[in-house]
């Protein structure tokens, strides 16, 4: 599930880095396997999407979701 969501970031945000609207994205890609504070949160919902600090999606990733969320920071 984790090579389906990066795959849709990515997607999403190719897509995105043509549009002039659109803001600035950095994708930080984290391993729960590397940060125990991590794992302890988000074990039992990975792949995690975090927009801003803030949980996004769990486990599936929707393109047009992402999407929209991006265009709306």
């Amino acid at each position: 599930m984790c090579d389906t969501a990066r795959d849709v970031v990515a997607g999403v945000v190719e897509e995105l880095s043509g549009e002039t609207s659109a803001p600035q994205i950095t994708v930080e890609e984290r391993s729960i396997l590397d940060d125990a504070d991590l794992h302890d949160r988000y074990a039992e919902e990975v792949p995690v999407l975090l927009l801003n600090g803030r949980v996004h999606n769990i486990w599936r990733v929707d393109p047009a979701r992402l999407r929209a969320a991006l265009l709306a920071l």
